[in-house]
């Protein structure tokens, strides 16, 4: 086990990148100077840096030559709710552009604490490995005897093994393992970094886990203004937070379906006559969510867990589904049933699979069998049909394990629509699928979603990532739900690292990531021509008040060319040299 010699005092960051070469089983520590990890402060910026730095065009995201990045924020580890945030990037295997998803939990802050601001995994190992780092000692491990095994059952082994009952895991499951391309990474047990393929990336590199044991402490510039807006947000949560702390997300369904606001059975649309039996008040009164759980810090405690016995087992251990996953597993495959729901979710948590894509694309199969494209789809036996849980189950571990038609969904739906048709009802944007908010929905929310769908870095991602002031929350590791608005990130950001920038200065970072993102995917082929809803939601919903309502395709062009101007990109997407000079990029560009 190599150990690494001692830190230089930094604000917010250590300075040190931990450099994995998986190919040549090494590994070494790459020195960021501050003024260089001021631009590039964590997540997104600090990815897209590297994959434009170190990738070559058209690389497989599937192979030895693909980057690997989990990039902390400068706040991440902060001891203030919401800091708990971590970013894993590289080449989507889903998109062929840039990919990326978030998690919280407390593996990122761990990291932190052992002296780390980003991991860069290069290379492919021949045989299963996981890493160790305990604070600056570094090793890489067999793990051939871990290989196919579950989520729990892996981190519960892997603490035992390096004798550190607090030790953090981030591990993929068997989908990882079998390359699906929207496997995701696991933190925590419960926390996954779902979108984008990023699981399968680190699968293809035989990549196992990353176990973290830290005993540094990062220090900050200003604690008693960090410590102040702790205060803030424990003394406001009644005001602010607290429906996310008592019931997380996913309250008061059956109203939002009546808007037309929620995906319904492959984004048919209309109102969805189950929504208040999958809702999180259901959840609650049904007595399935057993308590509510924090990351890092967090005095919100959003974090469902849910625990049963009858009709399904389901194991605390891997959490409760929020609302991304009761759609995606329940109303958009036409599923009512919240233990079958919360079934779906825990074997998806234990697979590592992202719970959006493996809804939706199980919602998609089920069109199939419906319009008689794919008369004959089933999972192991089960009809691919709209509202049955056994075929909802019977699809998730048929794709987790690439069993017949599993295997081919595993490639994700874009890449499955070759195969066996039906491309015209796909909710993709740049392959990824939405998010289960329907960009339909007659609201200021809803005309947000048509540009953030459609421009956001990684594709259907609902959260606003387009624009700077949530990208910067990307950057600096800090959660999207806490309340704290652009002039309190400001300070959050000066109490920490002392660098006092203003406002727009912060709002920069947000804007050079996005345009950094942008450059990668626009090199990789992608451009304004993928900027585009898909078809399956531009059409009235089936049913219920948007019936008659069609979307403008004129005025979503006129919305993403709003956009471009608003980010000094051209016409065509692209950032203009102005841009790239403002923002101090221009070296990356070329």
């Amino acid at each position: 086990m190599r150990h690494y010699g001692p830190m230089a005092e930094r604000y917010g960051s250590w300075g040190r990148i931990l450099r994995i070469d998986l190919s040549q089983r090494t590994h070494r520590v790459e020195e960021m100077d501050g003024s260089t990890y001021r631009r590039f402060p964590g997540g997104r910026a600090l990815i897209a840096r590297y994959l434009l730095a170190e990738t070559k065009k058209g690389v497989d995201p599937l192979g030895p030559d693909n980057v690997l990045v989990f990039g902390l924020g400068v706040l991440t580890g902060t001891p203030l709710s919401g800091a708990s945030r971590h970013t894993v990037g590289a080449k989507s295997p889903l998109s062929g552009g840039y990919g990326e998803a978030e998690a919280g939990g407390f593996w990122g802050a761990e990291l932190k604490k052992a002296g780390w601001d980003a991991i860069v995994v290069t290379g492919a190992s021949p045989t299963p490995v996981y890493v160790w780092i305990k604070d600056q000692q570094v090793e890489i491990r067999d793990a051939s005897h871990l290989w196919g095994r579950e989520i729990v059952d892996v981190e519960e082994q892997l603490r035992a093994e390096v004798g550190e009952r607090l030790a953090r895991v981030c591990e993929i499951g068997v989908a990882g393992e079998n390359c699906v391309r929207f496997a995701g990474i696991v933190n925590d047990m419960k926390e996954i970094a779902g979108r984008s393929g990023i699981g399968a990336v680190m699968g293809s590199k035989k990549l196992k886990a990353i176990v973290v044991k830290g005993s540094g402490e990062q220090k900050v510039v200003d604690p008693a203004t960090i410590k102040k807006i702790g205060r803030w947000v424990a003394d406001t949560l009644p005001q602010n937070h607290w429906y996310f702390h008592y019931y997380g997300t996913g309250m008061g369904l059956d109203g939002y379906t009546r808007i037309g606001g929620m995906a319904v059975r492959n984004y048919e649309g209309g109102e969805f006559e189950h929504a208040a039996d999958i809702s999180a008040e259901a959840l609650v009164e049904k007595g399935y969510r057993v308590k509510m759980e924090a990351c890092w810090a967090c005095s919100v405690r959003c974090k469902k867990v849910v625990k049963l016995e009858q009709p399904y087992v389901v194991d605390p251990k891997y959490g409760g589904p929020e609302f991304e996953s009761l759609a995606a597993l329940g109303s958009q495959c036409g599923i009512g049933d919240l233990a079958a729901v919360s079934k779906a979710n825990e074997r998806c948590n234990a697979f590592g699979l992202d719970t959006i894509t493996t809804g939706s694309t199980i919602a998609w199969a089920m069109d199939l069998r419906r319009k008689g494209i794919l008369p004959d789809a089933e999972f192991d036996g089960v009809p691919a049909v709209f509202g049955d849980p056994a075929a909802l189950l019977a699809g998730v571990d048929a794709i987790a394990h690439r069993r017949g038609l599993g295997d081919v969904l595993a490639e994700g739906p874009d890449r499955a629509a070759q195969r066996l048709g039906g491309a015209e009802l796909l909710t993709t944007v740049k392959g990824l699928p939405l998010a289960m908010h329907d960009p339909r929905q007659r609201t200021e929310y809803g005309r947000s979603l048509r540009v953030s769908y459609t421009t956001s870095p990684t594709g259907g991602d609902h959260l606003g990532s387009h624009a700077p002031g949530t990208s910067v929350k990307n950057v600096v590791g800090m959660c999207f739900f806490l309340k704290y608005d652009d002039d309190q990130l400001t300070e959050i950001v000066n109490a920490v690292t002392g660098w006092n920038v203003s406002k727009s200065e912060v709002l920069e970072i947000g804007e050079r990531a996005l345009s950094l993102t942008r450059l990668f995917s626009l090199r990789e082929g992608l451009g304004a021509k993928d900027d585009r809803l898909p078809a399956q939601v531009m059409k009235p919903q089936v049913s219920g008040m948007l019936a008659r309502v069609r979307l403008d395709e004129a005025e979503i062009a006129k919305s993403i060319g709003e956009y471009y101007a608003a980010r000094g990109w051209d016409e065509s997407g692209v950032p203009t040299a102005a841009t790239l000079e403002r923002l101090g990029i221009s070296d990356l560009a070329r």
